[in-house]
């Protein structure tokens, strides 16, 4: 069996890692998490914040709704709870187009290297 080498081996992501990975404050991290209960990172003795995959995972969700498409606080809460699926998806729709056009940034830049 061949190892896997794509699969993110980390089980715990600080609040400072979480908030790079999507370009926001610790403190916007902080305040989503009141806001949004299914962000809600494990927590230690000492208060230190855990944050595992599926709260990755669900803070990408709020931050495509709050960041990229411009919805307000409430109304992301409230179209979570309407239609969570639908929701999902344009998350993962709209994740992957960008990753396209980053593709496709770097290949025309590499050919204008060329060129």
């Amino acid at each position: 069996m061949a190892l896997n080498t794509e699969k993110n081996l980390k089980m715990y992501f600080s609040t400072k890692e979480v908030a790079d990975m999507f370009g926001v404050n610790e403190s916007t991290l902080r305040f989503w998490e009141t806001v949004f209960p299914s962000i809600r990172p494990k927590t230690t003795a000492k208060g230190t914040r855990q944050y595992v995959q599926k709260n990755i995972d669900e803070i990408r969700v709020v931050h495509n709704l709050v960041k990229v498409r411009g919805f307000k606080l409430e109304a992301a809460a409230e179209m979570l709870k309407k239609n969570r699926n639908g929701v999902d998806k344009t998350t993962e729709v709209l994740e992957h187009l960008s990753n396209v056009s980053k593709e496709l940034s770097d290949i025309k830049k590499h050919l204008d290297d060329i060129i």
